[in-house]
């Protein structure tokens, strides 16, 4: 292990979220509150400028890898569409402040935060296609010693947001190894059979695993990539080993904007699909294009996010087995799928009401995950694009003779 440097670290700091960020984070990915009540945050139904401008708001990691190699490779222009350059966003918060306000019209957002957005705040947001399947995973300090969920018992494990895929399938594992989720302050003693969850910012979990403030995080990449490599981190389990081929982040735009100007989305549409194609083929390409060494659009180093990409070892990560189903599953470390499979948003509604989170949760319910499945995404016009562009029938898990359709599969 090389140890973090001074300006990889001062890169980490940098991009810890101010407490305000992290707050509203707590809010909205936590309880995603039934009443938002912290000064500042709007949700306001405002529909963006209609000058048919492509503005996308992103965090930097690879989630976001659609969106930036559909600017990056040109495929807006493509379309016949200006973009302007991609705003990097530190949190989700602001990101999702900025898409309420307007400010962007096509941003990825972890995909339980629209569910939050259309029916705790009644804002229009439409799930337009998946941004990426697979692409995280659950890292552990060597220090710790754990090779299976089993040995987190009595652990402290940092999960980005409180409704994010990662939890949900955290506390999957968790689950089945019979320990139970908490969330305490850390100086409170634990059963050996609970561990404690907490809310950290995907930036400061490596450094706080190197320091051993936590035994473990799950995280979206490149951080696991940067866990490993400069943390004292190990993979413990890979996310798209346990849920086949799960989504994580969704591409999503204002339904205002959809329906005012259906040409102008289809077109944008097209670009993200198109993406989606040449990054599930062109993997290591697109890792170097969008890293500090391409046109860095992440500020990571080509070697972390070409492995955050790309490198899915079964013999190299066969102490721990982080990878046990690759051969049932076909996944690689992260993949692109654009079709938005209606099984897996029922799926993770139902997974919503059943994961521990801190704070309030009573939107959820009597909320029917097949009529969230029908209302909230919008299957239309990633059809029309997918049936444009060929390629994404080779993408992990779709049936080129049933594309529309797949059956979920868990496997701890």
């Amino acid at each position: 292990m090389s140890k973090i440097k001074d300006d990889e670290l001062d890169y980490l700091n940098k991009h810890e979220m101010s407490r305000r960020d992290f707050m509203l984070d707590m809010l909205a990915m936590g309880g995603l509150a039934a009443s938002m009540t912290l000064p500042g945050l709007s949700l306001a139904n405002v529909t963006p400028p209609d000058d048919e401008v492509v503005r996308i708001g992103y965090l930097p990691i690879t989630d976001a890898t659609a969106l930036l190699v559909a600017h990056g490779m040109g495929f807006f222009e493509d379309e016949g569409l200006k973009a302007e350059k991609p705003t990097l966003i530190r949190g989700w918060s602001p990101l999702v402040e900025g898409f309420a306000a307007g400010k962007f019209n096509l941003v990825h957002l972890l995909k339980p935060i629209p569910v939050w957005m259309r029916y705790n705040n009644d804002f229009p947001v439409k799930i337009m296609s998946w941004a990426h399947i697979n692409g995280s995973a659950l890292v552990v300090g060597k220090h710790t010693g754990a090779e299976d969920f089993k040995d987190l018992g009595g652990m402290h494990v940092a999960v980005p947001y409180w409704y994010s895929m990662h939890n949900i399938v955290l506390q999957m594992g968790l689950r089945s190894a019979g320990l139970k989720p908490v969330i305490k302050d850390q100086k409170e003693p634990l059963a050996k059979d609970e561990v404690n969850l907490m809310i950290m910012p995907p930036p400061d979990m490596p450094p706080a695993l190197a320091a051993k403030k936590i035994d473990a995080f799950i995280v979206a990449e490149p951080f696991n990539a940067f866990g490993e490599l400069k943390a004292g981190g190990k993979m413990l389990r890979f996310t798209g080993d346990m849920w086949k081929n799960h989504p994580c982040c969704v591409v999503c735009m204002n339904e205002n904007t959809v329906n005012a100007n259906p040409e102008w989305t289809q077109k944008v549409m097209n670009a993200i699909v198109r993406a989606e194609i040449y990054a599930q083929e062109n993997k290591e390409e697109v890792a170097m294009m969008m890293s500090k060494d391409g046109k860095k659009y992440l500020p990571m180093p080509g070697k972390a996010v070409v492995r955050a990409m790309t490198y899915y070892d079964e013999e190299q990560y066969g102490n721990p087995h982080a990878i046990r189903n690759k051969a049932e599953f076909g996944n690689g470390r992260i993949d692109f799928s654009p079709y938005p499979y209606p099984s897996a948003t029922e799926l993770i509604v139902e997974s919503m009401n059943e994961t521990l989170v801190g704070g309030d949760k009573t939107f959820l319910t009597g909320l029917d995950p097949k009529f969230v499945a029908k209302d909230l995404v919008d299957y239309k016009h990633v059809k029309v694009a997918m049936e444009k562009y060929k390629g994404w029938e080779k993408a992990p898990g779709v049936d080129p003779d049933n594309p529309y359709e797949r059956t979920e599969v868990v496997k701890i």
